[in-house]
């Protein structure tokens, strides 16, 4: 067989298949993995000490609201996917687990004070904090990443976010004690970015196991309610003051609930045969707790609050039902758990309303006057700072090596998880059916 023709045989009967994905994590995860975390041991060892807490009974039942919120109630929220619910909870534990470490250092080195980090409640929930960002992105990108592109994104996002808080708090001097700019926009464009770089083609089409189960949607509706229930801790929690802290406690209440009754109306109002859609349920009445974030400790009056909440509602519920179809379609950008109709709208609106009650309202935090220009600049410089950083988070993340995963192969927990086998279910004869077979039998 000369050469010529073994080479158009080849050519036209047995293509070239392109290089497979590697997806084995057992030594690029674990090693990568346990290097990191010994990098952080040794970097406590240094620079971390205890310090004493000056409220204990008010702060650590806020840290465990907090906690909670982080752990339960992002891990869950995402396991509407019928085939992704280890990844979704198990992927977000390693996340926040990682990322509270690494989280207590880089928020840390901000604040050291005579060369050291001091740790107390207070510091912990910073740390969970720093946590949600990495996590709201992950939502972003679910089921298109491996576990080891996690890791890296949850380095580089929390130390991104961590510069931009100080930049936010520090320099400009601005109020954010619910952090809808610098937690959730932060987040949601950190991770929209991230996603646009990643950006699949192979996914316009919907794929098959992009979808979910009624059990799903159940699993996430628990952490829907875990959030819901416990998003007054949230935004309250580093308030400066019992009054202030109060304030933001009531202020996220009502919002909140005004913000779930829109969405039922409005989630209603849109099916041609009136039907509540459990997308929306999910998540968009969790945006009255975020557009409210910014000024939940200022002086507005709760109906304020309650209008804030609506609005949000609003927004989000209009995002899912027509901005994220066209994101995916004219811009590449497919958001998987809509975080941008969650966390980036209803986290813009809340940047809004900073701006709009310090510019009404004469506030003063930390001896220093609130002012709508250094409002706007924090989420001016908020989103700037998430888009270039996901953007360049995106492009290390397509290192080849990381172990993406094919397009056929995402949203699928078996590609990185142990995943038992569905077991068919017995088949059940009638008694009819036993009866005759015993009486043959016994013929």
């Amino acid at each position: 067989m000369s050469s010529a023709f073994y080479q158009t045989l080849t050519t036209n009967y047995f293509p070239a298949m392109p290089p497979a994905l590697d997806t084995n994590m057992r030594f690029k995860f674990s090693v990568v993995a346990l290097l990191l975390e010994v990098i952080i041991i040794v970097l406590f060892g240094i620079f971390v000490e205890y310090r004493e807490d000056n409220n204990p009974e008010i702060l650590y039942p806020l840290f465990q609201d907090v906690h909670v919120m982080i752990f339960v109630g992002f891990g869950f929220l995402m396991t509407f996917l019928k085939k992704y619910g280890f990844s979704s909870v198990g992927i977000s534990m390693l996340l926040a687990a990682f990322g509270l470490q690494w989280g207590t250092l880089m928020q840390g080195f901000w604040h050291m004070q005579e060369g050291k980090i001091h740790v107390n409640s207070n510091s912990m929930i910073n740390s969970d904090f720093s946590t949600a960002t990495a996590l709201i992105s992950f939502g972003a990108v679910l089921g298109k990443t491996s576990p080891l592109q996690m890791l890296i994104l949850t380095i580089l996002e929390i130390t991104i976010f961590a510069c931009n808080e100080h930049l936010v708090t520090e320099i400009f001097q601005a109020t954010d004690v619910g952090a809808s700019m610098t937690i959730h926009a932060f987040g949601a464009y950190f991770g929209l970015a991230v996603t646009l770089v990643l950006c699949r083609p192979g996914l316009k089409k919907k794929h098959e196991n992009e979808e979910s189960t009624y059990q799903s949607d159940i699993s996430a509706m628990i952490g829907t309610l875990f959030l819901w229930l416990f998003w007054p801790s949230f935004n309250s929690a580093t308030a400066s003051g019992n009054f202030f802290y109060i304030k933001a406690i009531v202020n996220t209440y009502y919002s909140l609930a005004a913000c779930t009754v829109v969405t039922f109306a409005l989630s209603s109002l849109l099916d041609q045969r009136g039907k509540f859609s459990m997308v929306l349920i999910q998540n968009a009445t969790l945006a009255g707790g975020v557009a409210v974030g910014t000024c939940a400790d200022l002086s507005i009056h709760p109906f304020v609050a309650m209008c804030i909440g609506s609005i949000a509602g609003i927004i989000s519920v209009l995002g899912f039902h027509f901005l994220t179809p066209l994101l995916a379609s004219k811009l590449n950008i497919h958001d998987t758990c809509g975080v941008h109709n969650l966390h980036g709208l209803p986290g813009i609106l809340g940047g809004i309303a900073g701006i709009v009650v310090t510019a009404i309202n004469e506030e003063n935090r930390r001896g220093n006057r609130l002012t709508p220009g250094m409002q706007a600049a924090a989420l001016g410089s908020t989103m700037g700072v998430a888009l270039v950083g996901g953007a360049l988070t995106g492009g290390i993340l397509k290192l080849p090596f990381l172990g993406q995963v094919s397009d056929q192969n995402c949203f699928d927990d078996s590609v990185f998880w142990e995943v038992p086998e569905e077991k068919k279910p017995h088949e059940v004869h009638s008694n009819n059916y036993d009866e005759h077979s015993r009486f043959e039998a016994t013929m």
